[in-house]
């Protein structure tokens, strides 16, 4: 395997951390980078091939997501480092302008819940922490053509082990990571729902069976998923536009990619789960599944006010929870960002962090501008009174950018 990382168009590098003087020196690092996502396919599925903490992790996602936005090979990086000649880590960075700005970061931005390095994690945390940073530092330290390297939404844990990417940059706690992790429908059950939810669920369930026939499937990839896609993306349009949010899917042309990940051949494990009432949709969720973890990328319900009575939505994700866990599912993932769906439901909170890490002293000026944003950003979601102030302006501003009708260029947060 180490043979394969010097084949090709790698460029090599070798490094050595110098050692605290109270601890093991590390073992040697070698790095090797490639602006060809195929390059690294075969070391990239072998670390993989266990859990994995986000679909941003699969080798399948990144490389549909570079085909579909045409990123040229000139903007992508694959950088891989090894200790003592195996592959320990991989990280997939995209080259970008933000605000003008080059920066390496992940590629899909907000698009995947979450993120980490593509990593044994067994060998990561047997390097120890000197071991880890020396790592991470030789990577990092290869890259040119850029000030910053924005790693968002890094979970403090992962495979089982805390703190394995503490030595990657500086990092600023952003958000929370919520899933749901049961052996069963009935554990879950047991431990989520005392006799008033379950009553509240079932009086939901009835004002919308008093409507018309429910039913509930799950499809697949390569089923007939182009229909129930194209009314979720209408749904959540409609939404949005309820909330004078910019609509991201329409306004980035990403309807196309999650259409072609549902298709045969694709690589992807896509599950659909709609909700159907007299057989039109009214509420879908789009979800992908890798071993025996299943993240949700996008939900959406009907925004008829006479079916919301009827909390398609909420059924919709009843029943998804009655199924999932019984059939080879055990973790399902809901992505960051607190809703009432995560507090009924999910039994784990992982924080997020941002990592940062400027390559040159613009980089570390960007780096503390940013993470001023960030912190000023978390205040204003914690205040009610402020949040609500900047929807109402962020409403304002999406009327203005329709008025104008000029398609906004997409923004890193």
């Amino acid at each position: 395997m180490h043979a394969a990382l010097n084949q090709g168009p790698l460029d090599t590098i070798d490094a050595v951390d110098t050692p605290p003087r109270t601890q093991v020196a590390p073992a040697p690092v070698t790095v090797t980078v490639s602006e060809r996502i195929e390059d690294v396919e075969a070391i990239w599925r072998v670390l993989s091939a266990g859990a994995i903490e986000s679909p941003g992790q699969s080798y399948d996602f990144i490389a549909a997501w570079v085909r579909d936005r045409r990123i040229a090979p000139s903007q992508q990086r694959y950088i891989v480092g090894s200790v003592d000649g195996v592959p320990v880590a991989l990280l997939p960075l995209h080259r970008k302008r933000v605000f003008g700005l080059p920066i390496f970061t992940w590629f899909p931005g907000a698009h995947a819940g979450c993120y980490a390095p593509v990593a044994d994690y067994a060998r990561l945390a047997g390097l120890g922490a000197a071991g880890r940073r020396a790592l991470w530092a030789a990577m990092t330290g290869c890259l040119s053509g850029g000030d910053v390297v924005y790693l968002r939404s890094i979970p403090t844990e992962a495979g089982g082990q805390a703190g394995l990417f503490d030595e990657l940059g500086t990092t600023l706690a952003v958000e929370t990571l919520y899933r749901s992790r049961y052996p069963s429908w009935t554990e879950c059950d047991r431990l989520q729902r005392c006799k008033s939810r379950r009553k509240h669920d079932r009086q939901q369930g009835d004002r919308l069976s008093a409507m018309g026939a429910v039913s509930f499937e799950e499809i697949g990839s390569g089923g007939d998923t182009e229909a129930a896609i194209a009314t979720m993306f209408a749904q959540r349009s409609a939404r949005f536009k309820a909330m004078g949010i910019r609509d991201t899917f329409v306004l980035d042309g990403l309807i196309g990619f999650y259409q072609d990940l549902a298709r045969a051949g694709s690589g992807v494990d896509v599950r659909l789960h709609v909700l159907r009432l007299d057989g039109a949709i009214v509420a879908v969720r789009y979800n992908i599944v890798h071993g025996d973890r299943m993240f949700c990328l996008i939900s959406s319900m009907s925004d008829d006010p006479a079916i919301q009575n009827g909390s398609p939505g909420k059924q919709c994700l009843l029943n998804v929870m009655q199924t999932v866990f019984d059939s080879g599912t055990s973790v399902f993932d809901m992505g960051s960002g607190y809703t009432d769906e995560k507090r009924h439901w999910c039994n784990e909170q992982i924080p997020l962090q941002q990592h940062y890490i400027g390559l040159n002293a613009q980089g570390q000026l960007i780096v503390a501008a940013h993470q001023a944003f960030q912190r000023t950003r978390a205040r204003i979601k914690a205040n009610p009174q402020l949040k609500s102030a900047v929807r109402s302006l962020r409403q304002v501003l999406e009327r203005l950018r329709r008025r104008n009708a000029a398609p906004a260029a997409p923004v890193e947060d």
